[in-house]
Parts: C-alpha cells; sequence; structure tokens
C-alpha cells in the first residue's frame, strides 16, 4: 500500500466549444417556439439552453483523484495496492489503447476531448479487470501520484 503518495485532483471539464453548442442548442428551441409568441420563445431559449447546459456540465464532471491511498476515478474507488505500474501515454499511443488495443473488461474513463491518458495494470488477482485506462490532461502527474514518485 503507498499512503504517501501524492495528491492528484483533475477535472475533466467540457470544451468551450461544447458550451456555444449548448447556447445554440437554446436558441434553435427558441426558434422552433417563435410562432408560437414572445414568452414561449424565451422560455425556449432558457430552457432549451439549461438543459443543454445542464448535460454539458454533467459530462464534464468526471474527476480523477489519487487520495488516501486510493484512485478515485468517477464512481471507482480503486486502492493503489491492486494497482500495477502506470504508463503515461501519449495521444497515438492512448487512441491505440482506445481502438484497437483496448480489452472489453477494462475499466475505461474516456474523454474524447481529451487526448493523453495513463494505463495501469490491475493485480489484484480476485479482480477481472485487467487494467484501468483513464483520459486525462497531466499523464505525467497522474502516473507519478499513482506511482508515489514526486512529479518532476
Amino acid at each position: 500500500m503507498q499512503p504517501s503518495a501524492p495528491p492528484f485532483d483533475e477535472r475533466l471539464t467540457a470544451p468551450r466549444s461544447w458550451w456555444f453548442i449548448a447556447f445554440g442548442i437554446g436558441v434553435a428551441c427558441a426558434l422552433m417556439l417563435l410562432p408560437l409568441g414572445t414568452l414561449p420563445m424565451l422560455a425556449g431559449l432558457v430552457g432549451g439552453a439549461a438543459a443543454a447546459a445542464a448535460a454539458v456540465s454533467s459530462y464534464g464532471s468526471a474527476r480523477i483523484r489519487v487520495v488516501g491511498g486510493a484512485l478515485v476515478a468517477g464512481d471507482a474507488r480503486i486502492p493503489l495496492s491492486a494497482l500495477g505500474e502506470p504508463e503515461a501515454l501519449d495521444a497515438e499511443e492512448a487512441r491505440a489503447w482506445r481502438t484497437h488495443k483496448a480489452d472489453a473488461r477494462a475499466f475505461m474513463l474516456l474523454r474524447s476531448y481529451v487526448g493523453t491518458a495513463v494505463r495501469v495494470e490491475v493485480t489484484d488477482p480476485d479482480d477481472p479487470t485487467p487494467y484501468v485506462f483513464l483520459s486525462t490532461r497531466d499523464p505525467k502527474g497522474l502516473a507519478a501520484a499513482l506511482s508515489g514518485v514526486p512529479a518532476a
């Protein structure tokens, strides 16, 4: 067990362009309700934009943390003692592990707008999960936190 692992905390927020798309959905809802009058149009603008913004915010709320001797990724909590050596992946290698190298049994926290990732073998013999794949903007920092080595 590695309780002295450096803390790591990252929120995989959605890109800015998605927020513009959410506003555009609100405008589209407003235009659909325009024939019904001004108030329905305003309600469509506010309601459509709010619903789309809530969806973007929900999707972008995934967090990856290394805290208390455990990796917390989304809803998963994995003790560091059950993990092997982390491997920081560049964009090309991460794409390969998301596609043709992927194992259907693996735990994957994917975000298409984050190019880099970390892959960690699961060493617990009772766990059928072969590895954990996490999209991250700071693969070296996450790998350092998982291995208990201070980031360079």
